[in-house]
């Protein structure tokens, strides 16, 4: 069975006792991060990203999942539920409906629509099919609804599940280039995210993909476009990637199969911590974040890939910036790793 990574990170909090609470939690899930990938890229990762939160927290290494499939809908679930598909009725990413007699997923939810950019389809989601209250949902009952939850994914499953049944919000992705939500949330997104939006923030990363590090720091993976690669946008896989042409043949979706998804999802992080006010008051307040990236990119070039293990060089770095912001803007938090 595969094994969870589990890290409890107490960063700036000499003493956690039951009155002295967070101002806030930070839940990161990395789609499809097996735990090998911290000891086999270990001696390229810096200092301050995931080996801040080995060395600052706590690592669990013998935990297990005991259900199967291993999906990101049940796997958000699950984590966030604490419990198996058989109890919070996530059994995959789709299953087929004997009720309806058809295919559904995991999020589908047909009674709402899209806000935001983005397609007619990309927005029918919510919570409904969660049978099971979340840890976000109990901070909420715990809070009396004043502890504020939202959650933030490329993937709509990923950003759905985590925030639960009553988060204030739940953003997701577009291939339009646009975070959007759906109106179980509100009717209309949230000013400061419509102008994040306006700014085309994603184009900036729509330049060129190259190693992040020189060539021979890759050896412990195997070599560019190896025979176990498949092709990424129709492209043989050999670096350089040109983002802007593969972004030209297809949309904005292309973000998400390069370690550029991660770095775009921080960036609306921070955001959302800024204007949300999240941290800034003596109710703990949590934020849900899933880097999707890692699992794009391990489908596609495998897991010996130098194009994933790249993708782990980059986040480690992206992780660490994300965690001096956090030390710097908020103070006492959790970070709750998975």
């Amino acid at each position: 069975m595969k094994k969870w990574i589990a890290f409890f990170a107490l960063l700036n909090m000499t003493l956690i006792q039951a009155q002295d609470k967070p101002k806030l939690v930070v839940g990161i899930v990395v789609d499809q991060m097996k735990m090998e990938y911290l000891y086999r890229f270990s001696d390229d990762f810096s200092a301050n990203g995931f080996k801040r939160l080995m060395k600052e927290g706590y690592t669990f290494h013998n935990m297990h999942y005991n259900y199967m499939p291993t999906y990101t809908g049940p796997g958000h679930a699950a984590i966030y539920t604490g419990t198996t598909p058989s109890v919070n009725g996530i059994v995959g990413n789709d299953w087929f409906n004997k009720a309806i007699g058809k295919e559904m997923y995991c999020t589908d939810d047909a009674s709402v629509k899209t806000i935001g950019d983005g397609t007619d389809s990309e927005g029918k989601m919510s919570p409904k099919n969660l049978l099971s209250t979340t840890i976000t949902d109990e901070l909420k009952l715990a809070t009396n609804f004043k502890g504020k939850v939202i959650g933030i994914s490329l993937k709509d499953r990923g950003a759905i599940l985590p925030a639960g049944h009553f988060a204030d919000w739940a953003f997701w992705y577009s291939k339009t280039g646009a975070f959007i939500s759906s109106t179980y949330y509100g009717e209309a997104l949230p000013n400061w995210v419509t102008q994040f939006n306006k700014e085309k923030n994603y184009e900036k990363y729509l330049t060129q993909w190259d190693l992040f590090k020189p060539k021979e720091t890759y050896n412990e993976s195997l070599n560019d476009n190896n025979p176990y690669e498949g092709k990424l946008f129709k492209k043989t896989p050999f670096f350089p990637y040109n983002m802007k042409e593969m972004y030209d043949n297809n949309d904005a979706g292309v973000l998400r199969s390069t370690p550029f998804g991660n770095n775009f999802i921080a960036d609306f992080a921070k955001k959302a911590i800024e204007k949300e006010n999240l941290g800034k008051d003596d109710i703990t307040d949590f934020l849900a974040i899933s880097f999707s990236s890692t699992d794009y990119i391990g489908h596609v070039l495998g897991p010996r890939s130098i194009e994933l293990q790249d993708t782990y060089l980059r986040l480690d770095q992206t992780i660490a910036d994300f965690l001096l912001y956090l030390d710097k803007t908020v103070g006492k938090i959790i970070i709750w790793f998975f």
